[in-house]
């Protein structure tokens, strides 16, 4: 293990600065607060109703449903799509647990494929072996904010019928061939949690159709399955956006390019840095896949040793962290399906090897050769 080197000048700081993105929109959220504050009107109403108007026009879809959660997303396209016990929905297993969890909560069965290593996205080539009569739908994920191959799973989906649901939790603002994310199947599924390139002072979620029956369908369920009081016509869920999370998102849509653009910046200048001290020879560096914009919801480097690099890193104060130290198909919640290890080798060998490195809009140039030097100093070279 290299010596500990001295980090005279520099400063630790968070691997994600919520509190500089603040600073820079104050004036902006106080006064959204302050309008929601002055109307008393918390759920559901003009804020909610602008911001899905908004957000529309935003990734140029008919319909946006606001919901409570990126996870409910998840859960609510299912359920609109009657999927229950006895079905199997297709999915990576390198992803976040919300994904795999929405169905299993509904009693199907989650089906894991392998990823590319390349793109840690849901491999489309290994997808028609884990199709079955039971299949009644797909969920690629467009995971640290690149779209997965759209057009090979389409082509594979549209013949058999089977319906795909993105999962774009992490990728708003990314795009397939000019086609945003989201857009590009039956429903998409996005998350504001505070950590998400356009996040909420909280959860939030929301969901994305052209389909005007499913939209419906939707908004009957994420509201008791209702569309006037105390009368029912599905069984539905609560699961709104409060109006004060509708006012916060509407002024950060507004900076969402710029701050996108900020994180394209930063990936590229990683790769000048890491490329200028030798480190592209040693790490597996990522970059967009042809004819798609990546907007670095997370910078996930490939890394030898990675646990000992992130110690070291952790000394010098440079914060990083592992997205996704297991995947789903091992991890406890899911033994009932039987994996084992051996069963999806690629997302195996990601987890033991992937290394999420600070990439935020308001990250400083002198933060990003800190991480660098680190990293060069740690592998010596």
């Amino acid at each position: 293990m290299p010596k500990k080197l001295a980090t005279a000048g520099t400063r630790p700081f968070p691997f994600l600065d919520l509190k500089a993105q603040y600073r820079s929109i104050q004036t902006e959220i106080e006064a959204a607060i302050g309008r929601v504050m002055e109307s008393q009107q918390f759920i559901l109403g003009p804020e909610v109703d602008s911001l899905e108007h908004e957000l529309a026009a935003y990734l140029g879809a008919r319909f946006v449903i606001a919901c409570a959660s990126g996870s409910d997303a998840l859960l609510l396209a299912l359920m609109a799509l009657e999927i229950g016990p006895g079905d199997e929905v297709v999915t990576t297993s390198f992803t976040f647990v919300a994904t795999a969890g929405a169905i299993a909560r509904l009693g199907a069965r989650p089906v894991f494929v392998d990823i590319d290593p390349d793109s840690y996205n849901l491999n489309p080539k290994n997808i028609e072996s884990a199709i079955t009569r039971r299949t009644r739908a797909i969920i690629p994920v467009h995971l640290f904010g690149m779209s997965a191959d759209m057009a090979a799973i389409s082509k594979i989906t549209a013949d058999r019928g089977i319906p795909v649901v993105e999962d774009a939790a992490q990728a708003i603002g990314a795009n397939f061939y000019g086609k945003p994310v989201g857009t590009m199947a039956l429903c998409g599924c996005f998350s504001f949690f505070p950590s998400k390139n356009l996040a909420a002072a909280g959860d939030g979620g929301m969901l994305v159709t052209n389909d005007e029956a499913f939209a419906d369908k939707l908004r009957l369920l994420h509201l008791h399955g209702g569309r006037t009081k105390y009368e029912y016509e599905l069984i539905g869920m609560n699961s709104r956006l409060d109006a004060l999370q509708a006012a916060i998102l509407r002024v950060k849509l507004r900076h969402l390019d710029s701050w996108t653009a900020k994180r394209q910046q930063n990936a590229q200048r990683y790769r000048k840095l890491f490329q200028d001290r030798g480190l592209d020879r040693i790490l597996r560096l990522p970059e967009a896949q042809p004819r798609c914009d990546h907007v670095y919801h997370q910078y996930v480097i490939r890394a030898p040793r990675r646990d000992e690099l992130k110690g070291f890193l952790r000394e010098r104060g440079v914060p990083s962290e592992v997205y996704y130290p297991l995947p789903l198909h091992l991890q406890k919640a899911f033994a009932y399906l039987g994996y084992k290890l051996g069963d999806l080798p690629e997302s195996e060998s990601a987890s033991q090897e992937v290394l999420a490195l600070p990439i935020f809009p308001e990250m400083a140039e002198d933060q990003q050769e800190l991480v660098a030097d680190s990293i060069a100093a740690f592998y010596r070279v």
